[in-house]
């Protein structure tokens, strides 16, 4: 196969059967790999599809120069987006951007202008979102794409992954179980799928110390999930019961998946998979699991992967398991699949 270009080596990623690491289920678990794009995160979609429809419609043009909010992977792949198209790019970031990212954004000719102020949630979203409205006031040329209400972020899901899913299935799944950041993935493939699969169950899972769906703000250092302000594009009457998990299970169960099935991924990942373990655990029939894994795990060497930062979140973690938190929000246990 010979590409036109690099943002033609995006989507099309493939399935796998996580049979090892869920060997003693009753449940089959399904993960379709993102870190396959070309940057290497579910984000390229959202990037490309956002840009290039905004150069078709003339929403951007080649004199834009094309803002956004971001720390990590939209920031990497719209950097790459823009450097294909010839696009002036600043990424928005805050004190949480590691070393490795920034150096990134910064190879494909990306700018960073950084915050520091933490916002009311004692995160940066609301202070980097207010930086943006402030460039776009200044520089009559700037355009946000704002992956935090551009419907189009979903949509990019909607044509990518969700018929993507559709297409490599031989029958569906009962269970769809995706993070939640900007909310654009998991409203994308639930829309289309639930088009072919109308019972499907779809379980978000939310970072601990997101607002995302209405718990206490606090502190978590994993970025990918969750956010310290509810997105527009949330429609939390579309999804069913969240799970929370934190930042310690997040990187045990990244360290299982790659320990299992030699799948390197990022903390998202580990996210859904520890949240898969606690689903499967409480179902009372057999079900088809399936999950998106968003990213590699390279980016994630400083935490993650880093055996004194998961002790520190070890620590973390059952300082709160002796105050009672358990990880998910009280709600109606979960029973049979459809």
């Amino acid at each position: 196969m010979i590409l036109h270009s690099i943002l033609d080596g995006i989507g099309k990623t493939p399935i796998v059967n996580l049979s090892r690491l869920f060997n003693d289920s009753r449940c089959e678990v399904l993960a379709k790999l993102e870190m396959f794009n070309p940057c290497g995160s579910i984000k390229d979609r959202p990037a490309h599809y956002i840009v290039e429809r905004g150069l078709a419609d003339g929403s951007i043009s080649s004199n834009s120069h094309i803002i956004e909010s971001s720390s990590g992977n939209f920031a990497i792949a719209l950097a790459m987006v823009c450097r294909m198209h010839g696009l002036r790019f600043t990424a928005v970031v805050d004190p949480k951007l590691s070393p490795a990212n920034r150096q990134i954004i910064q190879c494909y000719g990306g700018n960073i202008e950084l915050v520091t102020e933490k916002d009311r949630q004692g995160g940066y979203l609301e202070t980097r979102i207010d930086r943006v409205k402030q460039m776009l006031r200044e520089q009559p040329d700037a355009v946000w794409t704002n992956q935090y209400a551009n419907e189009r972020n979903w949509q990019s899901h909607y044509h990518g992954e969700g018929e993507e899913i559709l297409r490599d299935l031989d029958r569906p799944v009962d269970y769809l179980v995706l993070g939640v950041s900007t909310s654009g993935t998991i409203h994308g493939i639930t829309r289309r799928l639930r088009e072919a699969w109308p019972a499907l169950k779809v379980i978000p899972v939310d970072a601990f110390g997101s607002v995302l769906f209405g718990t206490s703000p606090a502190l978590r250092e994993l970025p990918g999930l969750g956010a310290s302000r509810v997105p527009e594009l949330l429609k939390r009457d579309e999804l069913g019961e969240v799970i929370q998990i934190d930042d310690y299970e997040s990187a045990v169960a990244c360290r299982q998946l790659v320990k299992r099935e030699g799948i390197f991924a990022g903390g998202s990942s580990g996210s859904v998979i520890a949240a898969i373990q606690r689903l499967s655990a409480r179902l009372l029939q057999p079900a088809r699991i399936l999950t998106i894994l968003p990213d590699r795990g390279e980016r994630y060497l400083d935490t993650v992967y880093n055996d004194q930062w998961l002790l520190r979140m070890r620590e973390r973690h059952f300082a709160r398991m002796t105050k009672g938190f358990t990880g998910t929000p009280a709600g109606t246990p979960l029973g049979q699949t459809a």
